[in-house]
């Protein structure tokens, strides 16, 4: 389920954002920072939900993807002899190519016909599904899988966008909502699917279920989508440099993380590969102020809740993420469970994830986001002290279950905050570069989670044997609750002070 989450959020994030910034603002007392809608934007022509469709079959695609995968690492790494240092790689190839190509893919579909960007993704995703399913080796498969998270970055801003340009007013707003919902249910049914697949025919299945998705959804959005008119951009429009440094850097620094599982973290291999990243990071924060047309405009730095606030998503969904990581493998290897058995023993944790959301939009109409955030985090890292206690001899109901309950309430109550307070005052025209920024930091926060926390873990002890397992999962949480310490403390430090009125994005000023 690791970055199911990450899809649901995903969803639910910029769902919010997206409301925020397509409901209609009835002038706010505090100087709304939209502008009023036009008459086009209440309710246009009524438009077919076909288009929708389409776009949520994607959605459930990129989502699920994750998830399923989580609980049929272990199975697959019997199959294919993968040891436990590197099964974290199944998860982080998608989600690093995925978070690093996030933002080119949300300026190629603002660029070019976003039906085009859309259906390519598609076709790409589809495809990478089919052949993940066939894959031989561990290399092969991870090659799958860094494909299909490159067609997900091209997926999900132009499904997104396709949503907000086809419908309007009433029609807009139930669909945001419904991309957050799926977004939301992923979470438990990836889990679920996975474990359900892989004990009942084989793990491949998982991957294959996508084929005929894809193809109907491609068959039926081709049909649906409208061609739109576009002037063919120039190469330049794109900043190609900057997208290649970005997703070098990124992926350098993963590598480096995952690596150190294997070669040690004073090794040559390591210090190399953080050396590349470094470079590659400077150099793409260097393009990007002397670019005609920046991939990611540098004034978005001098938004401070949009800064702090995906400094926050990073951390939260690096918290997140590795800890399901971690869960999902002791869980089969210490106690033994099935797949399936994984999948329904993450369900309360995905209700506590739900209920950690209704429990900070409550309190967001009474405390300011940063205390909402913080309390969230400092909740998160009890859970994970909790966690940290749990050895070989664990059980179930006693040493797993408060744990993932509380850290699940945590983790909603941190997501909601930082997902209002991002994207509060930011003009509708930059409205899909700060959510591109948001993305990524969530996207980039899923793979670095799963490498810092198995990285952490695996000093410990191999996470393919009982002992090691239990021992590296008592080193992974203590590391965990360390690292919320860390954010919840950041977060009061530089999240917004005001409270939050009335619609999601009018904040006090």
């Amino acid at each position: 389920m690791s970055d199911t989450h990450h899809g649901a959020t995903h969803a639910a994030t910029h769902a919010a954002h997206h409301a925020a910034h397509h409901a209609p603002h009835h002038g706010s007392p505090h100087g709304s920072p939209h502008p009023a809608p036009g008459p086009e934007e209440e309710d246009g022509p009524r438009r077919p939900w076909t288009v929708l469709a389409v776009a949520l079959a994607a959605q459930i695609l990129v989502v699920l993807d994750i998830s399923v995968v989580n609980t049929a690492l272990p199975t697959i790494g019997r199959s294919l002899d993968i040891d436990g240092g590197n099964l974290q790689w199944l998860v982080t190839a998608y989600v690093m190519m995925s978070g690093g190509g996030l933002l080119l893919g949300g300026r190629l579909s603002d660029l070019l016909s976003r039906r085009g960007v859309f259906l390519t993704g598609l076709t790409l995703f589809t495809a990478a599904s089919i052949v993940s399913g066939f894959a031989g080796s561990t290399q092969e498969l991870i090659a799958a899988r860094a494909v299909q998270g490159l067609s997900a970055a091209l997926l999900t801003p132009s499904a997104l966008s396709l949503i907000t340009t086809t419908y309007a007013g009433a029609q807009r707003r139930t669909a945001l909502a419904l991309w957050g919902v799926v977004g939301s249910l992923g979470v438990a049914a990836g889990v679920l699917l996975g474990g359900a697949v892989t004990t009942w025919t084989s793990w491949q299945f998982i991957f294959w279920i996508n084929g005929p998705v894809g193809v109907v959804a491609l068959l039926v959005g081709t049909r649906t989508i409208a061609k739109e008119p576009v002037a063919r951009p120039r190469l330049a429009d794109l900043d190609l440099p900057g997208a290649t440094a970005v997703i070098g850097g990124l992926v350098a620094l993963t590598y480096a993380l995952g690596a150190t599982a294997t070669h040690g973290w004073w090794s040559a291999h390591t210090v190399v590969a953080m050396a590349v990243s470094a470079v590659l990071l400077v150099a793409f924060l260097t393009v990007e102020r002397s670019a005609a047309k920046p991939l990611f405009p540098p004034h978005v730095w001098k938004l401070k809740a949009l800064v702090s606030g995906t400094a926050v998503m990073l951390g939260i969904t690096g918290l997140l993420v590795g800890a399901v990581f971690l869960i999902s493998i002791f869980v089969q290897t210490v106690l033994g469970y099935t797949a399936l058995q994984t999948g329904v023993a993450f369900l309360p944790f995905a209700l506590a994830i739900t209920a950690g959301t209704v429990a900070a939009r409550h309190l967001l109409g009474h405390v300011a986001p940063r205390v909402v955030a913080a309390v969230g985090l400092v909740v998160t890292g009890t859970a994970a002290v909790l966690l940290s206690v749990a050895g070989a001899g664990a059980e179930y109901a006693v040493d797993l279950l408060p744990g993932l309950v509380i850290m699940g309430v945590g983790v909603g109550m941190v997501f909601v905050p930082v997902s209002v307070t991002s994207m509060a005052g930011i003009p509708s025209s930059h409205a899909g570069v700060a959510s591109g920024f948001l993305m990524t930091g969530h996207e980039v926060g899923a793979a670095l989670g799963v490498a810092v926390l198995s990285a952490v873990a695996s000093t410990a002890g191999s996470l393919a044997t009982v002992e090691g397992a239990a021992d590296a999962f008592r080193r992974g949480f203590t590391c965990a609750a360390v690292i919320a310490a860390v954010v919840a403390a950041y977060a009061l430090w530089r999240m917004p002070a005001q409270r939050v009125t009335g619609a999601i994005g009018h904040m006090h000023h």
